[in-house]
């Protein structure tokens, strides 16, 4: 198969869905469906008559991004963007009958409607989520039909593996799973390992508080991954690829298999893919729900069959990884920048973004904000324009305070720098991280004591116990906060604090422990006094 053929697939949905001008398109994400988008869709499909609405076809899509409005539903043209749709809000299955005589009529339903011309939808720049509220998730034909598997097709038809790193690294695009390590570096360091048996791994186990980029992708646009995956295979030489994802994403698991299926169906995973000599076959496995397994090792050994428990590096999964093997890790939304890099070029996606920092990032976004949801913005983007402008800023009147970042392995940054480009230098200079995406937003009621508490709980709870200072200073630490938190505590335990936040950072095996004192040494440096009135309490009596 070659892009010809590709086109002509297309040419094929098109003839099927010949007659259907008009889509009415329902959001059946787990976020829309938690707040009743399936009995929407029913009933949508239930009020349309075969005759009076002949032209216009009800679709199941993907994360339209605006989670607060819910469900939400879109009326536009055939595989036509978000921007160009009639989209409405806080929809029920009572309105069903009204959304179809306003597709039917193009006539706006006023009292639903949502624009999309507002700051969350206009200042955003969509490359992974393009086809996200657009396509259906369980559809093979309507991803090619939106120039799907075109990259694919061009790298093993047309393209060397060395042509395609080089592109790739080109492209600028570091891992968007957290530690912003360059793609294209880590996949020439897989791709230089001896021939023979190599492994890509897709990393979904997606467990910060708060954060939900990878669910809304691949819950979205699952053949969207498998490529990206698939062009990593053919780069480094694997012929084994696994989504390691957790069990408690059922819909982005039922999705996947779907995915999966009709990928092996049409002859785009297997053997002798597009007719050539590349074979590449896809596994998922779920993981218990262990926030450890998010680190690569720990993952490998739950993979393996093993307990998740991390392992020291050297020797780094590039070189023995899976079963000993060379292994390329990377997380859902690096995979997903993979094909448009492909198909427009690396010189494309380096236009975008900052120096260090190219491309866009997917953001979560949540907490105390008017607009919670799912955005892709362009790297550099300030912090200011994300909360205020596409956030909406905070709901009842109430102050900014803070925005937490990289969820448990970040740190809380305050009013001050909110003018700061959300890239992955300018935020370690604020003693965070960017993480996988999450953003959790507080207002002036949040106190940073307990939030610092929360995420050590988190730590401690969530630690694999298998080096002493992650598993007892967690602990510790835990402890001395929860006498902060409750007014029994001094400035000598205090001071005893930053000193084991220092040990269990430098000492501990994995990034889980040496990253678990981020959100305390981030409030102490900005929200100090918070911790000192605490204190004071006690002290005077």
């Amino acid at each position: 198969m070659n892009v010809d053929d590709l086109e002509e697939l297309a040419d094929k949905h098109r003839q099927e869905q010949a007659g259907i001008t008009t889509e009415v398109r329902v959001c059946t994400a787990a976020s829309c469906q938690s707040s009743g988008a399936l009995p929407v869709f029913e009933a949508l499909n239930a009020n349309r008559d075969e005759q009076e609405h002949a032209n216009c076809r009800i679709k199941s899509v993907g994360c339209m991004g605006l989670c607060s409005a819910g469900p939400l539903v879109a009326v536009a043209s055939t595989d036509a963007p978000l921007a160009e749709a009639q989209l409405y809000r806080d929809v029920s299955a009572a309105d069903a009958p009204d959304i179809l005589t306003s597709a039917k009529t193009a006539t706006p339903l006023e009292r639903l409607h949502c624009p999309n011309d507002m700051p969350f939808f206009a200042r955003q720049q969509r490359i992974v989520l393009e086809n996200s509220g657009v396509i259906d998730p369980n559809s093979f034909k309507g991803y090619v039909a939106v120039g799907g598997y075109q990259a694919m097709v061009t790298t093993l038809t047309e393209m060397t593996p060395a042509e395609v790193i080089a592109e790739v690294t080109t492209s600028g695009l570091r891992g968007r799973g957290g530690g912003g390590y360059p793609t294209g570096l880590k996949w020439s360091t897989v791709a230089k390992m001896p021939a023979g048996q190599k492994y890509v791994i897709c990393n979904a186990d997606e467990g910060d508080p708060g954060a939900f980029m990878d669910r809304a992708i691949l819950e979205s646009d699952p053949h969207r991954v498998l490529e990206g995956m698939a062009i990593a295979a053919y780069a480094i030489g694997a012929n084994k690829g696994f989504i390691y994802i957790r069990a408690e994403y059922p819909l982005a698991v039922e999705r996947l298999k779907t995915a999966i299926r009709k990928a092996k169906r049409a002859g785009f995973l297997g053997h002798h893919i597009c007719e050539t000599e590349f074979n590449f076959d896809i596994e998922i496995r779920l993981g218990a729900g262990a926030f450890v397994c998010g680190e690569e090792t720990a993952l490998m050994a739950s993979i393996e069959g093993g307990r998740g428990h991390p392992r020291p590096r050297p020797p780094y999964p590039a070189a023995s990884g899976l079963w000993g093997h060379p292994t390329l890790i990377n997380n859902v939304e690096t995979y997903a920048n993979i094909a448009p890099i492909i198909r427009k070029g690396g010189n494309w996606f380096a236009g975008i973004g900052t120096e260090g920092s190219k491309g866009t990032k997917v953001f979560a976004l949540a907490g105390a904000i008017r607009n919670t949801g799912l955005i892709e913005v362009p790297m550099g983007t300030s912090l200011r324009d994300i909360i205020e402008a596409i956030g909406g800023g905070i709901p009842g009147d109430k102050a900014f305070k803070a925005v937490q970042t990289g969820g448990p392995s970040g740190g809380c940054i305050p009013e001050a720098h909110l003018d700061i480009p959300v890239d992955y230098d300018s935020l370690k200079t604020l003693g965070t991280i960017m993480g996988s995406g999450g953003m959790i937003v507080m207002d002036e009621t949040s106190s940073m004591v307990e939030v610092a508490r929360f995420f050590m709980e988190f730590c401690m709870s969530e630690s694999c116990g298998k080096c002493i200072p992650c598993r007892a200073g967690t602990a510790q630490m835990h402890e001395l906060l929860d006498r902060i938190a409750k007014s029994t505590a001094t400035h000598k335990e205090l001071a005893l604090l930053e000193e084991l936040c220092e040990v269990v950072r430098a000492t501990s095996l994995c990034g889980l422990g040496q990253t678990a004192p981020n959100p305390v040494l981030s409030t102490l440096r900005y929200f100090r006094a918070e911790y000192e009135q605490r204190l004071r309490h006690q002290d005077a009596a």
